[in-house]
């Protein structure tokens, strides 16, 4: 019955049976199945039917909000109690990069206050992040901003801005970035992620042709790929990349210079329970840290 709820919740959130079915992993058969079973069991059905199409109608929408309850309470289930010291336990999802820094430094904080709570921290890229979210399975997740829209009923906490440049090797002539981007093989951010979209449309907004060479999701792979010699890369340079490899240099992109936005996407306050709240603001708290000066450097 769980599983119907959620197929149902999802064509409500995404529109058609095919959309939610492409979000949750299903077929349109699949999706459509489960909500056949679904009025079965309940005894009315939730849509009315014309043609190819399907419209929530009016028992439909009492329904839903009955279900979205019934999923929220199912997701707690595996929650210790909450008491005067906040036992239980947060469940957050996190790209890799944000870990060691901005992750950490909330993290601190959260534990000095509620020292009894347990964390749960899933590592994936920003789009599994979002989809396990709005499936209730992680309660927050700490993402690069989505290129499209978000949904009603999240809510998006801006933190950090990270410029990105080129990644070039240290022994490759040349200060002109849009020269060097063309002239040299080029390493990709990988298309399928938040960030590598963001370099697809900035390279086709600056009408530059590249040469591919490899295609990675990994930032630091990027970096390093970068430093062996094995070409150029366009990179969000953010405070866990730093100090870079010896063997590699970056470019800034002067007026040209995008950024990605790392932020908490979180369900609205009404969906949320206290520690969540808690939690985000200890995360504005580590965005606002203050970066440490950098030593000057010597020239000769």
């Amino acid at each position: 019955m769980i599983n119907e709820l959620r197929t149902f919740i999802a064509v409500c959130r995404h529109g058609t049976f095919a959309a939610a079915g492409e979000r949750i992993g299903l077929t349109q058969s699949a999706v459509s199945s489960q909500i056949r079973r679904l009025e079965e069991t309940l005894g009315f059905e939730v849509f009315d039917r014309t043609g190819r199409s399907a419209t929530l109608n009016a028992a439909g929408e009492t329904t839903l909000a009955r279900a979205e309850e019934i999923c929220a309470l199912c997701d707690r289930l595996g929650e210790l109690p909450d008491d005067a010291t906040n036992r239980g336990l947060l469940r957050i999802g996190a790209i890799a990069s944000t870990q060691p820094t901005l992750m950490a430094r909330a993290l601190a904080r959260l534990r000095q206050s509620h020292p009894l709570l347990r964390v749960h921290v899933s590592p994936g890229v920003s789009m599994r992040l979002m989809d396990d979210l709005d499936a209730g399975t992680i309660d927050a997740a700490v993402i690069i901003k989505p290129p499209f829209g978000i949904l009603p009923d999240l809510a998006w906490q801006p933190l950090v801005r990270e410029p990105y440049v080129l990644a070039v090797p240290a022994d490759t002539p040349g200060k002109n970035w849009r020269t060097l981007i063309q002239a040299q093989p080029f390493l990709r951010y990988d298309r399928a992620s938040f960030g590598g979209r963001m370099v697809e449309r900035f390279l086709r907004h600056e009408a530059l042709q590249v040469n591919d060479a490899v295609e990675v999701d990994e930032i630091p792979a990027l970096i390093h790929l970068a430093a062996q010699g094995l070409g150029v890369a366009l990179v969000p340079l953010g405070e866990a990349h730093l100090p870079l490899p010896a063997g590699v240099r970056t470019l800034t992109l002067g007026k040209s210079t995008f950024h990605r936005e790392i932020g908490l996407l979180q369900r609205k306050a009404r969906g949320n329970t206290p520690v969540v709240a808690q939690f985000a603001q200890c995360l504005r708290d580590a965005a606002d840290k203050p970066k440490p000066a950098r030593k000057p450097v010597r020239t000769r």
